[in-house]
């Protein structure tokens, strides 16, 4: 693995292997890797790892070994101003196709990699039936993870850095337990899971943004808002260096901003909209947030919410991060239909109701706005 192309990729820069050929990453990670790269705050580059059985992931992978550049649309509304703009993401050193590439990729991981970054599906830590890291080619993610990390461990490498992206909460430390587990069910030597509890990083992270397409034959459609919070641990090194990449202490507080803000408004607007029968009157999110009828009671909602998480949570700012919400919810592109929020309205509601009333008596906060929804909420039941 010395030469400067193999397999279509660039070897030298070569750092962050990528797990998923997601729009999601390609218009998050992967864009401040580019303009971190740009910037000169790093050197390390992306190999995009296709590993799933979809016909439509193969076709885009073939498309980023063909082309390794692609454009980012951002398009939305960011501290009062409308934009609309293209960025060319110049941070891919190559991609590879798992099934057809494995000693590839397993070569790379174990001489080149540092970083490791996923957005698996929904099901994406699930191992399939049957399915052992000791195939020869593995089927599942955690499978085919965990044969890389053995391949580096027994090559007398030192550990890597693994940052999930997956909307999961502790989302690092749930990888490194399935790691960990399946080690500990395949192989019979402690001196592996040794090796993946003390010299491998797990770091949990919470990634938001909202990426509404695609574009082709690669590419994507973004808000401009966009986070990447990553837990600060001892011997993090970033791969990548930006303005919408924060360092924090725990991830937890900022997961909760989200569920309890957007998340939440969200769910109430679906409830006003429903409950005052204004259905064939109003479509999108932006339509709603613009009329009176449904945004001065979910603006009241959050004055109480914001209260609660500014005592829970000082860390936060939960005053900044609600206007900020409201201004994504303005988007003048976005067609974000209510009904699609809808779907499992109910259980949506318990999800992201009820615990906020446990903080608030938890801090001895009345919070009457939201004890009247989670009333109404129960009403319906």
């Amino acid at each position: 693995m010395n030469g400067v192309d193999m397999n279509g990729v660039d070897v030298p820069s070569a750092g962050i292997l990528q797990f998923g050929t997601s729009r999601f990453l390609l218009a998050h990670v992967d864009a401040f890797v580019s303009a971190s790269l740009a910037a000169g705050h790093t050197q390390k580059r992306v190999v995009v790892v296709q590993s799933s059985p979809r016909p439509t992931g193969r076709d885009k992978a073939h498309a980023l070994m063909r082309l390794r550049r692609y454009p980012l649309r951002i398009r939305g509304r960011r501290d009062g101003q409308d934009i609309d703009e293209t960025h060319q993401i110049d941070a891919l050193a190559g991609c590879l196709i798992a099934d057809e590439q494995w000693a590839t990729l397993e070569a790379l991981f174990v001489e080149h990699i540092t970083h490791v970054v996923s957005n698996t599906a929904d099901r994406g830590y699930e191992v399939a039936e049957g399915d052992s890291p000791c195939a020869a080619l593995p089927r599942s993610f955690p499978c085919r993870l965990l044969k890389l990390l053995r391949a580096r461990f027994e090559a007398g490498r030192e550990g890597v850095t693994l940052m999930p992206c997956e909307l999961l909460s502790d989302n690092g430390q749930v990888l490194r337990r399935l790691m960990l587990d399946l080690a500990g069910e395949h192989y019979a030597d402690d001196a592996f899971r040794d090796w993946l509890k003390i010299q491998c990083l797990w770091v949990d992270t919470l990634v938001d943004r909202i990426v509404s397409e695609a574009l082709e034959p690669v590419g994507a459609v973004a808000e401009p808002y966009a986070l990447w919070a990553v837990r600060r641990v001892p011997g993090l090194e970033m791969p990548c260096c930006h303005p919408d990449v924060h360092l924090v202490d725990e991830v937890e507080p900022f997961e909760k901003q989200k569920l309890h803000i957007l998340n939440l408004s969200h769910t109430f607007l679906v409830h006003q909209w429903q409950s005052q029968s204004l259905t064939d009157e109003i479509t999108f999110v932006r339509e709603a947030v613009a009329d009176p009828r449904l945004r001065a009671p979910l603006e009241a909602l959050l004055d109480e919410v914001v209260a609660l998480l500014a005592r829970a949570f000082p860390m936060l700012d939960p005053a900044a991060y609600r206007a900020t919400t409201l201004e994504r919810f303005e988007n003048p592109f976005l067609d974000h239909r209510l009904a699609d929020i809808a779907d499992n309205h109910d259980a949506k509601c318990q999800r992201r109701v009820m615990p906020l009333l446990a903080l608030a008596e938890q801090h001895d906060m009345n919070l009457p706005l939201l004890r009247a929804f989670a009333a109404e909420i129960d009403g319906r039941r």
